[in-house]
């Protein structure tokens, strides 16, 4: 950063990163993704409201990057996309931008660059509204000022085989927008702001009419993916496992019934699961598996496309799915999320966001209309929210 020069200035919202440095990937709409969350504080005694933050080159700050303001920070009547980025502790959905008096906000930033060589190596943000304008406090009055470079991370991205193997895989609740989960899953833990599932993808099946059932829809057995084979993305070591956990009825979320939330712990929310040590700082994290299927424990070595489970329905879940991410720890807790791309798969085209958000809790009805006349071979790219995606 020894280029980037932040002039001094009295800064009613404080900014703080939640997490580690960004680390650009490349997504199935061929863009290069910059994704990050921050913490947003009012450090005085009277309100302070975000109007608007631009996202800027450290080197070169009138060269904007990204700019969210109006809706993209707080719209009452969306429910995902560009929108409603600006959040209540830990991310709830709040109804305006003001920040009272020692109160903080979740900010949710992604952008999009169409090379790397875009990419500049430290970012600012640029950040205007109103607010105390001196450590005098006074009347809240109009504030700008540049805050919180913040270097892209070296890191080299890392590159994986795919979890599960066949055709009909919809990526649900993936990378980036806010508004579906995990991109806005920030939890308190461990004394801190954390958001571990920041690039986490529910891996689920259809049919290939496109249903993800047929027949009885309260029966695990009646889903496309229920029991599909979950494999190892890489040589690893086997750090933690979780087995024993019966399945739960579909359409029903634990965390939504309060019988069923009183029994969810840290340990257990995530189902029977397992945790590899994928080398070099990076961990994978399988959810959501059958009782008794996962064929592994803690020290075994397996090999890139070793079967380590059986996909299910277990934990903080509402119907069968893998729960898949990669993290810069071994703890769910602790770590932080690390985007990733996977080596090579077939894309298939979209589902339309519409379609899950008015789907019931069972997910019934058919998701395969956005598919393509024909998939395109892709390498070394994250599948984003709602890809679908054949692993041949």
């Amino acid at each position: 950063m020894a280029d980037v020069t932040v002039p001094d200035a009295f800064t009613a919202i404080t900014i703080n990163p939640i997490g580690e440095p960004p680390l650009p990937f490349r997504g199935t709409d061929g863009k290069y993704h910059v994704v990050y969350d921050l913490q947003l504080t009012n450090a005085t005694k009277v309100p302070a409201t975000l109007g608007k933050i631009d996202v800027v080159d450290g080197t070169d700050p009138k060269k904007i990057l990204a700019s969210f303001t109006g809706t993209a920070l707080i719209d009452p009547t969306c429910t995902f996309g560009n929108c409603n980025r600006l959040r209540g502790l830990p991310a709830s959905v709040i109804d305006n931008a003001e920040i009272p008096p020692q109160e903080s906000r979740v900010l949710f930033i992604d952008f999009t660059l169409d090379s790397l060589e875009q990419a500049p190596k430290v970012l600012l943000h640029h950040v205007s509204g109103a607010g105390a304008a001196s450590p005098a406090f006074g009347t809240p009055g109009p504030v700008d000022y540049l805050s919180t470079p913040l270097a892209l991370s070296t890191q080299t991205l890392p590159v994986i085989s795919p979890p599960v193997k066949g055709d009909n895989w919809i990526a649900l609740n993936g990378c980036c927008e806010p508004g579906f989960p995990h991109r806005s899953s920030v939890m308190s833990v461990n004394g801190k702001l954390n958001n571990s599932q920041r690039f986490a993808i529910d891996w689920k099946r259809t049919n290939d009419q496109g249903e993800f059932y047929t027949g009885d829809k309260t029966s695990n057995e009646s889903y496309a993916d229920y029991g599909s084979e979950i494999l190892a993305v890489g040589d690893a070591t086997v750090v933690s496992i979780l087995d024993g956990m019966e399945a739960n009825a579909p359409g029903v979320l634990p965390a939504s019934n309060p019988a069923l939330a009183a029994k969810l712990t840290v340990k257990n929310v995530d189902g029977n699961h397992v945790v590899l040590d994928l080398g070099g700082g990076v961990f994978a994290m399988y959810a959501h598996m059958i009782s008794g299927s996962v064929a592994v424990k803690p020290g075994d070595k397996v090999t890139e496309g070793q079967v380590i489970g059986k996909l299910g329905n277990t934990g903080n879940a509402n119907a069968s799915h893998l729960h898949f991410q990669l993290m810069d720890g071994p703890s769910l807790l602790e770590a932080d999320s690390l985007p990733y791309a996977l080596k090579s798969f077939h894309y298939d085209g979209q589902v339309a966001p519409q379609q899950i958000a008015d789907a019931d809790d069972y997910l019934s009805g058919t998701f395969l209309q956005g598919k393509l006349p024909s998939p395109e071979s892709r390498t070394n790219e994250l599948p984003l929210n709602l890809a679908i995606v054949d692993f041949p």
